[in-house]
């Protein structure tokens, strides 16, 4: 007979996070306290304008390739 290294949790509803040990699921409840995607990614003005311009660059060669 097998035996599961882990007990299992009946209020995890999910059979992997019902094999979790507890001090994992604890967390997993918590709300994370979140930074702004800009922030996360340290994109600054400039950042923005040259992939506009680089966007812009590229549809107008499409256009008049196309055209």
């Amino acid at each position: 007979m097998r035996r599961a290294l882990v007990l299992t949790d009946e209020s995890a509803r999910h059979p992997f996070r019902a094999s979790l040990p507890p001090h994992t699921v604890h967390r997993a409840n918590e709300i994370e306290r979140t930074v702004p995607w800009h922030l996360r990614l340290d994109l600054t003005r400039k950042d923005a304008e040259t992939v506009l311009a680089t966007y812009a660059a590229g549809f107008v060669a499409t256009l008049t390739f196309f055209a």
